[in-house]
């Protein structure tokens, strides 16, 4: 299920709850259950590994005998662990691909369950005294790919994206994700349309050293979360192949303007017809609860709308 379409299916109802990354009024209350104990393990995301944390955190607050621990190392790295059993949780900011979901169905004999948990702009930085006005999905494939399957030619300097002055014959520095996250792979597959990396892209461990390395470079450029955002960049407006170029914001994303939206999810293993364990559910229910999505808020994420919450859960018990 790509649960990205479903919060499509939801802009009309997300749009009247107001502000930018406002939580839906409508989100159901968590309510805490009596003797949860265990222990839950959470392998994957770079990008949702604050969240993950943020949301462990509150959720052992009201279950001390509860213990989580969060590993995020790139998206890449949940499959193997949901398969192996290392993790229960599985966060990941793509879907699966086809070999991932068939090791695991050859392992169990089903497929993963993929529950969406927050939507995400995925966003493009610069120095935030940078004032280019927008890109376009050509700019960035002229930018960062040596392929050019989105028509692109090469692009070296900020003077060949139009910008004149000081500007004109400063060289761009790119800054990106290695190949084991999901954010390297989501950029590759839709802003670069599956073209390859330049070699002198800077491949940076995580999310917040690329932020903050543009911040020390005022003419570096490079793409990650929003939750990401600082006051020491600044976010370009985007459009595919248009002329309007569009901010990330929560309507952008959900009315499919801005051209990098995306959900963000946490795979885990259900088997058809039967419940999920106790301890994983009640984590995945507060995840989806007013709660819980007024932490993504504060994390800098989009909160989901409460349909498509209460739909996810439904889906879970």
């Amino acid at each position: 299920m790509h649960f990205l379409k479903k919060a499509f299916a939801f802009t009309a109802a997300a749009l009247t709850v107001t502000t930018a990354s406002a939580v839906d009024e409508n989100l159901a209350t968590y309510k805490p259950v009596s003797s949860l104990s265990g222990n839950l393990n959470s392998v994957g995301s770079d990008t949702l590994n604050n969240l993950m944390a943020l949301w462990s955190e509150s959720f052992q607050k009201k279950y001390p005998n509860v213990k989580i621990q969060v590993e995020g190392k790139g998206s890449s790295t949940a499959p193997p662990a949901l398969i192996e059993g290392v993790s229960q949780l599985a966060p990941m900011s793509r879907m699966m691909k086809e070999k991932e979901l068939d090791a695991f169905e050859k392992k169990f004999g089903y497929k993963p369950t993929p529950v969406g948990v927050s939507i995400d702009a995925l966003a493009v930085y610069v120095h935030k005294d940078n004032p280019i006005k927008g890109l376009n999905f050509k700019d960035l494939d002229g930018i960062f790919s040596s392929t050019y399957k989105h028509g692109g030619s090469d692009v070296k300097t900020w003077g060949d994206l139009g910008m004149t002055g000081s500007w004109a014959n400063t060289t761009i520095s790119m800054y990106g994700r290695n190949s084991a996250s999901g954010t390297y792979g989501y950029f590759k597959k839709h802003a670069l349309a599956k073209g390859d990396f330049k070699a002198n892209v800077k491949e940076m461990p995580g999310s917040s050293s690329v932020i903050s390395s543009i911040a020390k470079e005022i003419s570096g450029i490079g793409y990650s979360g929003i939750g990401y955002r600082t006051s020491e960049v600044r976010v370009v407006p985007l459009t595919k192949d248009g002329e309007t170029f569009y901010e990330p914001t929560i309507k952008n994303c959900l009315n499919r303007k801005y051209p990098l939206a995306r959900v963000l999810y946490i795979y885990v293993n259900k088997k058809p017809g039967q419940k999920l364990d106790t301890l994983t559910l009640e984590f995945l229910k507060f995840v989806l609860s007013k709660e819980g999505q007024e932490i993504v808020a504060k994390d800098g994420y989009y909160p989901l709308p409460a349909k498509m919450a209460d739909k996810i859960v439904k889906s879970l018990n």
